[in-house]
């Protein structure tokens, strides 16, 4: 019977079945003794859905088969012969599940379609786990509010850091403290090229490794122009510091423009270049500054770090990988492990 409880109480409805969502389902299949032997996890995925289309299965659905046929059919829509009528948001409403796993592409334009998932899945009473940026980035602060009047737990680490724990450790190991400020590197893709630059490489070239080697996208204005970056710090604000912000509240400077003298000439100081997100005095700012090299942040290639300044403690650094799929997906599954635990102490 207890294992029967544990059982239902993890049913996943997961929307977006990229690099994350499969990495996430990987991690699930590797890792699912130790889930259900030490947390006492033993999560079901009840839906998935991907941009054409979606399988459904309130037992669960088979993952080694659902990750096999995204890869040779494209779309998890082809689970099985009968075609799932409903729409995601249909999905959201009218399938029982304990968490929603919002985790398609982030829009910073509009937030959609995450931010109708993350509000549909709120009405409907689910508990949320997020990685997308957009709808956090426009509106946390009233999705934060939608999420406490209808009593459900809002989880969003891997929107910060990846598998890092920016959020957490701000937010619970600093407890007892107050953050007074916070600065820090949140872009791996621009600390990449800023080192490549560091070795000789001008601007272009830099960028020109960076999406060879993956790092960057065909159309990189999201990371080069600083908007990943403000999202994030719009998070960290809300989240850490209360504040009720938004992209529209931060000054936001880009790297495009940064050449090989202004590179050069931070040397000369005992400098690199960086593009920092600082959140000082209630001002948020994105922009490429000379960093001291022997500051804890001034860290190379596509590592994040964040400094907080603390009234009492003083400064705390906390640096580590910054993206990448499975340390994303490792982040969700620590958003899950703690709605798990919360949902138990409830009982």
């Amino acid at each position: 019977m207890e294992d029967d409880i544990i059982y239902r109480k993890l049913r996943l409805i997961l929307i977006g079945f990229g690099v994350i969502g499969q990495s996430l389902t990987k991690l699930l299949l590797s890792k699912s003794a130790d889930l259900y032997n030490i947390y006492g996890i033993k999560p079901r995925i009840v839906a998935c859905i991907d941009n054409k289309g979606a399988a459904i299965s309130s037992s669960g659905l088979d993952l080694e088969r659902l990750l096999n046929i995204k890869k040779s059919k494209g779309t998890v829509a082809r689970y099985s012969d009968k075609k799932v009528a409903m729409n995601s948001l249909e999905i959201i409403e009218n399938t029982e599940a304990e968490i929603v796993l919002e985790l398609t592409p982030t829009n910073l334009e509009n937030a959609e379609p995450g931010l109708s998932h993350l509000i549909s899945a709120m009405r409907s009473g689910k508990h949320i786990i997020t990685a997308n940026k957009g709808p956090l980035s426009l509106a946390l602060p009233s999705l934060l509010e939608l999420a406490d009047y209808n009593g459900i737990m809002f989880r969003f680490s891997g929107t910060v850091g990846g598998g890092t724990p920016i959020l957490e450790y701000a937010k619970h190991c600093l407890k007892g403290d107050r953050i007074i400020s916070f600065r820090g590197i949140l872009n791996g893709t621009t600390n990449y090229i800023l080192s490549k630059m560091e070795t000789g490489l001008d601007f272009k070239q830099a960028l020109s490794d960076a999406q060879k080697n993956g790092y960057a996208e065909a159309k990189p204005s999201l990371d080069v122009d600083g908007y990943d970056a403000a999202a994030k710090l719009v998070i960290m604000a809300n989240w850490i510091m209360g504040m009720k912000v938004t992209m529209k509240n931060v000054n936001m400077f880009g790297i495009s423009k940064i050449t090989l003298d202004d590179i050069n000439k931070a040397k000369n100081k005992k400098c690199a270049i960086k593009l920092i997100a600082s959140c000082e005095n209630k001002v948020l700012e994105v922009k490429p500054i000379e960093i001291d090299i022997n500051d804890p942040i001034c860290v190379d290639g596509t590592l994040n770090a964040v400094k907080f300044t603390l009234e009492h403690a003083g400064e705390q650094t906390i640096i580590g990988k910054g993206a990448g799929g499975i340390e994303t997906a490792s982040a969700v599954l620590r958003d899950m492990i703690e709605i798990r635990d919360n949902i138990i102490n409830k009982i």
